[in-house]
């Protein structure tokens, strides 16, 4: 139930609190925290837009089910710290401004600076992120035994065995397009004058990054990146910011994401303020030229007989998730090798076309596709196996059948801890709001 609801307080939060425009009023308090009526519409909006059918009563039991937790937290002294707090609302910002297309789209669509944007934002964060933990305490880990799955599986009627549609297993082979040396050359030079403009004293690191840095999250605020722990970074920069001192000035470096220097701001034991400029090579038309003709060579060299794709993955793929698995390409939603219609749209919409009328073993020509960290890439696929609709049964829907069971584990968990806490916890609920509840609570509206 609560991670509908993070899905969906995601983008609500950013809504609610930057385009509030209703009279606000309480229509709820569980324990200290009150739920208020532009909660529940702007829940009832996301409802809409999701496509999911206007519930009135199912959002309220979903806020009154987070202040619950909330109240629980409390009790459990379940916090968050700040640097969480700065990493989920950086997070969220980044996603928004890439709906927007830009900050500046952003800014001037709302009226507000992103950092006021943020500042209005952090509290409700913070709250989210404390359900959500407080969540995970009552759901557990979320694992289950074989043993556990095939009981709940004989528990299911088998008029009520879900249907699965249509799914194929495929591989493949990436091939990322490369900048040019010159260009590579021409980006480390222009980074490295604007290097010398800040150790001579001639400009600020803060201006040059709000001119020229193509970082989108933190050009704005002068290259200006806040509690960065351990962890947060690429491997690379983090190797680079935690070795500098206080205003020191470090060396042109490269991650995957471009060219860097950074200045060190303040060092607070494991945490450091930072600001950084990025620059980002170019890759031109000739080079996507160039990458699209290696692969279609590899395709007729597999055609030709000269080696399987198997072994074409591992001499030429260049994409470390699959190149170690034979090319094997894993649905994320659920952690499979299978991939329903639904699924193949959400990853790639070009995917269901190309595959329409290919047999099993056949491969496609070299695709243009956007990879999982935004960068564009080729690849070839192979279509490995293509399973009919089918019942659901335990030999080839394991997967499926254990989230299933996870799922409603996690189900009665919440449900028998709504029932124990909510009779102990102080819950009013305005009279206009009166639900049939999914799950059982005491209310004292008295």
């Amino acid at each position: 139930m609560l991670k509908k609801l993070i899905l969906f307080v995601a983008s609500l939060i950013f809504i609610n609190t930057i385009n509030a425009q209703v009279i606000d009023k309480v229509i709820g308090v569980v324990g200290k925290y009150s739920i208020l009526y532009s909660d529940l519409q702007t829940l009832m909006i996301e409802q809409q837009k999701s496509g999911l059918g206007i519930d009135k009563c199912k959002a309220y039991e979903t806020l009154v089910y987070q202040k619950l937790l909330l109240a629980q937290a409390d009790r459990d002294s379940v916090v968050v710290n700040d640097q969480e707090v700065d990493q989920e609302l950086s997070k969220r910002l980044n996603y928004f401004i890439q709906q927007f297309g830009s900050e500046e789209k952003l800014e001037q669509f709302y009226g507000k600076r992103t950092n006021v944007i943020k500042d209005e934002m952090r509290s409700d964060v913070q709250e989210q992120l404390v359900a959500q933990k407080m969540s995970s305490k009552i759901t557990g880990d979320g694992k289950i035994t074989p043993a556990e799955v095939r009981a709940f599986y004989k528990t299911i009627p088998v008029d009520s065995l879900p249907l699965i549609n249509s799914e194929v297993e495929l591989s493949q082979i990436v091939r990322k397009p490369q900048y040019s040396l010159e260009e590579k050359n021409a980006t480390k030079d222009k980074l490295e004058g604007y290097r010398q403009r800040v150790i001579s004293g001639e400009s600020s690191i803060a201006l040059l990054a709000r001119l020229y840095s193509e970082d989108p999250g933190s050009a704005k605020e002068g290259g200006l990146i806040e509690n960065v722990g351990k962890g947060q970074m690429v491997p690379e920069f983090e190797g680079v910011a935690f070795k500098l001192k206080e205003g020191e000035v470090s060396k042109v470096f490269e991650t995957a994401y471009g060219y860097h220097f950074i200045q060190l701001v303040k060092r607070k034991g494991e945490v450091v303020d930072l600001r950084h400029i990025l620059l980002m090579p170019k890759i031109s038309n000739a080079d996507f030229f160039k990458c699209k003709k290696e692969l279609d060579t590899i395709l007729t060299s597999i055609n030709q007989g000269k080696y399987s794709f198997e072994i074409a993955v591992k001499k030429f793929s260049d994409d470390k998730d699959t190149k170690l698995n034979s090319g094997i390409m894993i649905n994320q939603r659920t952690a499979s090798t299978k991939f329903d219609n639904e699924d193949l749209s959400v990853m790639d919409q070009n995917l269901v076309p190309a595959l329409n009328g290919m047999k099993v073993e056949d491969i496609t020509p070299a695709m243009q596709y956007t990879m999982p960290d935004g960068k564009p890439a080729y690849r070839l696929v192979k279509l490995k196996n293509r399973i009919d609709p089918h019942k659901a049964n335990l030999k080839d829907d394991y997967q499926k059948i254990s989230s299933i069971a996870v799922a409603h584990q996690n189900k009665n968990a919440v449900k028998n801890w709504i029932k124990r806490r909510s009779a102990i916890t102080y819950i009013k609920l305005d009279d206009e709001y009166k639900c049939q509840f999914e799950n059982d609570w005491t209310i004292n509206n008295n």
